[in-house]
């Protein structure tokens, strides 16, 4: 069986613990987004990461991870 690629790759986090809060930034390796994950205790949500315009942050997808 083929190894599946994971589509996004983390890019920054703060904090986190075992049960504390954390933030992360994760990067969608086709389309360059970036998104805001935050998490705490037994719950969690995600959005995009936007500029001050209100278009979402997009990092340039290196060629190796292009898919």
């Amino acid at each position: 069986m083929a190894k599946k690629e994971n589509r996004f790759i983390k890019v920054y986090s703060q904090g986190g613990g075992f049960t504390g809060p954390g933030f992360y930034v994760l990067v969608d390796k086709q389309t360059g987004v970036n998104y805001v994950y935050a998490s705490g205790g037994y719950g969690g949500g995600i959005t995009p990461l936007l500029n001050r315009d209100g278009t979402p942050v997009v990092t340039p997808v290196p060629n190796q991870y292009e898919e």
